[in-house]
C-alpha cells in the first residue's frame, strides 16, 4: 500500500490515495498508521477517494469529484479538518488531479479550496455557529475559566488566556477538563490577543491531544474573539494567528464565510510493507 505525508503548519497527515475505494480504512489501521514510534507517525489519516466510489461522498460527486475522508490519530470520524484539506488539495494539485481551484468533498460538506502558485493554500470553511452551552475549562492554573463553545463544523471550545507566557506555560499534555462536555467532546482553543487582529493559540483537539496547529480551531478562535468584540458576522478583515506550527490567516467575509489560509507541504511518499499491514496476530498461509 502507497501512503504519502503531509502537514500544515505541522498538522501532519497520512494520506492514503485510494481512487477507487478499494482500502478499508478501520479505526485500527488508523492508529496503526499514526503510531509515531510503531508506524508512519500522524495526527490523522486522510484517504483520498473519487466521491463517486464512496457511499458517504456520493451526493457530493457532481460538485466535489474528490472525498477526503479524514480520521483522527484515534481512528475517530471527524467532519473536517482546515489544515487537512490544504494539504488533500496540494496532494491532488501534485497528482495533476486538479487546477487552481476546485471543490473538495468532506463530511461537512462541500468545501472550495484555491491554489494560487504560492507555498499557501486558500479553504472555505463554510460559516460558524454558536450552539448556547455555558461551558468552563480547567487547566493547571487555569480554574473554571469561560470558554465560547463553536462549531465550524467541528466543536470547540475558545478559552481566553491572558499573556503569551500564560499560554506557553500551559501543560497540555492531559486533556483539559470541561464543564459541562459535549457528548462526544470537543477541541479546546487556547488563546491570547497579541495586537489587532493578532492572536497566538494553543489547541488540545479531541481523539488527538495537543497539536502544533488546528484548522478549523484557528477558525473557531477568530470568531470567538470576533464575537467578544461585538461582531454578529465578519468585516471581511484579515487575521493573524500564530501556532507553534507556524502561522495562519483568517478572513470572516460579511457574508458569514470562514476562509482560512495557510501552508501546505508534501513531505515524500512511502511505501508501507505487507508484512506490517496484516494485522497484529495473523500468520500467512501454512506458518505457525
Amino acid at each position: 500500500m502507497r501512503a504519502v505525508k503531509g502537514h500544515g503548519t505541522e498538522n501532519d497527515f497520512v494520506l492514503l490515495p485510494d481512487l477507487d475505494g478499494a482500502i478499508d480504512l478501520t479505526a485500527e489501521l488508523t492508529r496503526r498508521l499514526c503510531d509515531r514510534r510503531a508506524g508512519i507517525g500522524a495526527d490523522g489519516v486522510l484517504r483520498v477517494v473519487r466521491s463517486e466510489n464512496d457511499d458517504a461522498a456520493r451526493p457530493m460527486a457532481q460538485d466535489a469529484p474528490f472525498f477526503m475522508d479524514y480520521r483522527n490519530a484515534d481512528g475517530s470520524i471527524a467532519s473536517m479538518c482546515g489544515n487537512g484539506a490544504r494539504v488533500f488539495a496540494r496532494y491532488l494539485q501534485r497528482e495533476r488531479l486538479i487546477g487552481s481551484e476546485a471543490v473538495v468533498g468532506t463530511r461537512g460538506g462541500p468545501r472550495r479550496v484555491w491554489l494560487d502558485g504560492s507555498s499557501d493554500i486558500t479553504v472555505d470553511m463554510g460559516g460558524p455557529t454558536f450552539p448556547d452551552l455555558q461551558q468552563r475549562v480547567t487547566s493547571g492554573p487555569l480554574q473554571g475559566v469561560r470558554g465560547t463553545a463553536v462549531e465550524i463544523p467541528n466543536p470547540h471550545l475558545v478559552v481566553p488566556v491572558s499573556t503569551v507566557a500564560q499560554l506557553r506555560a500551559l501543560d497540555l499534555s492531559h486533556a483539559p477538563v470541561v464543564d459541562p462536555a459535549r457528548p462526544d467532546g470537543q477541541n479546546v482553543e487556547f488563546v491570547v490577543r497579541r495586537g489587532e487582529r493578532h492572536l497566538s493559540m494553543r489547541v488540545h483537539e479531541r481523539g488527538v491531544g495537543e497539536t502544533r496547529s488546528c484548522g478549523t480551531g484557528i477558525c473557531a478562535a477568530v470568531v470567538a474573539v470576533a464575537a467578544t468584540d461585538g461582531m454578529a458576522l465578519g468585516d471581511g478583515g484579515t487575521w493573524r494567528v500564530d501556532v507553534p506550527g507556524g502561522r495562519c490567516r483568517v478572513t470572516w467575509q460579511a457574508s458569514g464565510t470562514v476562509l482560512l489560509r495557510g501552508p501546505a507541504v508534501i513531505v515524500g511518499d512511502i511505501e508501507l510493507d505487507d508484512g506490517w499491514l496484516r494485522p497484529a496476530g495473523e500468520t500467512t498461509a501454512g506458518t505457525q
